[in-house]
């Protein structure tokens, strides 16, 4: 008889990843699809919204081809907050722009600071006006090309645009709509109408649900193209990082998910709505909860960048010498901005730097030096998580990297937080697949993903390293006005996607 399980689909910045998992939380099958962003101009980062939907395809038929498991139930989630806009027949209009690694909407955050005032925005959205907000992004569209901005009538994001080709139906989860700034009322939990009207008047913006509801079910054609029985539950699904979250039981009041990713992101949760300038305060993925978020620009995106540099060695190699580098990488440090930085500095215009360099450093000390930068990255999240109100009482830490032993002791040591590691660390796909077998009937996230190992911070390490950390921020601060001349120079150079 054949085995009763749940499929969960990710749509990643790097990639797509499925896994095929029992109701019992045990992993069948995984598959994975690596795709690239597109780099259009400086500070564009985008991705054509029909792969999401062919590599969801392709995953699934993978899962299914040889596995002797009845899908009773489907899991989505996805990167976000994306903009897919579409005309009225679901025809994208343009590639989707990504979440706050994409800053092209400066101009926009800056006009719609003044129209509706910064306090405001901050205190009925529960966020600033940052490069993460989807609502900003709208923005661009309509100020830079109106031919096809007149023309669109839905938005999307991954997970939504899954649930459209998989049901048919028009649903986005409360958690992704919170981080639609400033179309969304994070007090009544509802799209705020009278700034809908004035950023996208003609949007019909979806009906909303929470990540774990049904969102609808297969249909007949979706069946046919993904080979998933017709008419079984869709969930309403929600953005990777809260997906994750969930993945690793890290959804309680006062837990702290850390996502070791191509990006790192900070999911904390609090008992009672809390606002922060400089982090993300958001409605959760699940009913009467509660986040204040935080996210680095960068964090495996680096490692990877290195790597390439390198000539592309194995990464066994590269932390064996970083391990061998020591604590302060003889002696460098690095602003991990090479992407602008999210939070808590909120300044697209920062730049990565790596100080101290001498012609005696070598691999091991570079990349050991990305690592830290990633943990003093981290300990300035929290420290700020701590001053808007937060109370951190568990770090879960989840993603690829999460998974070497080296960065999330380095975190741990740097941060003073002890971080626990669950049996899976699979991601944002392993939450889908939760929250699709919670639909269809029990799961206990206890059950399914047990705590496995929990990393300790070493006390031998932290003076070092608060020494480090004060430097880093530091650094930071003499550096912005110089780097923000580099950062405007770059933009007006003619620009060649490498």
């Amino acid at each position: 008889m054949p085995r009763r399980a749940v499929i969960g689909v990710d749509i990643g910045t790097s990639s797509s990843k499925g896994v095929l998992v029992g109701v019992d939380g045990n992993v069948l099958r995984s598959a994975v699809r690596e795709h690239s962003v597109d780099r259009p101009g400086p500070g564009m980062v985008e991705m054509d919204g029909n792969l999401w939907w062919s590599e969801f395809v392709a995953i699934t038929r993978e899962l299914l081809a040889t596995a002797d498991a009845q899908v009773v139930a489907v899991g989505v989630s996805g990167m976000g907050p994306c903009v897919l806009l579409t005309d009225g027949d679901d025809v994208p209009l343009r590639p989707a722009i990504l979440y706050g690694v994409d800053t092209r909407s400066v101009a926009q955050l800056a006009r719609l600071d003044k129209e509706l005032g910064a306090t405001n925005v901050l205190e009925r959205c529960g966020s600033a006006l940052t490069t993460q907000a989807a609502g900003a992004k709208v923005a661009w569209v309509a100020d830079n090309e109106p031919e096809i901005f007149a023309k669109a009538r839905r938005l999307y994001m991954p997970s939504s645009w899954l649930v459209r080709k998989l049901t048919g139906d028009y649903v986005l989860d409360q958690h992704s709509a919170s981080q639609c700034t400033p179309l969304y009322d994070t007090i009544s939990r509802t799209w705020y109408q009278p700034w809908v009207d004035l950023v996208a008047p003609q949007l019909e913006l979806p009906p909303l649900r929470w990540a774990g509801e049904a969102a609808g079910s297969v249909t007949a054609a979706a069946a046919a193209a993904t080979g998933l029985p017709v008419g079984i539950p869709v969930i309403t699904g929600t953005i990777d990082a809260w997906a994750e979250a969930l993945s690793v039981g890290a959804h309680r009041v006062g837990d702290l998910m850390l996502m070791y990713g191509t990006t790192m992101f900070l999911v904390h949760t609090i008992p009672d709505r809390l606002t922060s300038p400089v982090l993300w305060g958001t409605v959760g993925a699940l009913p009467e909860t509660r986040n204040l978020a935080g996210g680095m620009a960068t964090s495996g995106a680096i490692t990877s960048w290195l790597r390439e540099l390198f000539g592309s060695p194995d990464y066994s190699e590269l932390l064996g010498l970083a391990r061998d580098s020591g604590i302060g990488a003889r002696g460098l440090l690095m602003l991990p901005y090479f992407a602008g930085e999210r939070s808590p500095i909120m300044d697209p215009q920062a730049r990565g730097m790596i100080a101290g360099l001498t012609l005696s450093h070598g691999r091991g000390d570079l990349y050991r030096s990305a690592l830290e930068a990633t943990g003093f990255g981290v300990r300035h999240n929290i420290e700020a998580m701590i001053a808007a109100g937060g109370d951190i009482r568990r770090v879960v830490a989840v993603g690829g990297g999460a998974q070497g032993s080296l960065w999330t002791q380095i975190v741990s040591d740097i941060t003073g937080q002890q971080q626990e590691l669950r049996t899976y660390s699979i991601g944002a796909s392993y939450g889908g697949a939760l929250l699709a077998a919670q639909l269809v009937g029990e799961a206990d996230i206890d059950l399914w993903n047990p705590v496995k190992e929990i990393i300790t911070p070493s006390e031998d390490a932290r003076p070092v390293y608060d020494h480090l950390y004060s430097l880093y921020r530091q650094l930071y601060l003499n550096s912005a006005e110089l780097t923000h001349v580099l950062a405007e120079w770059q933009e007006n150079q003619p620009f060649t996607s490498l």
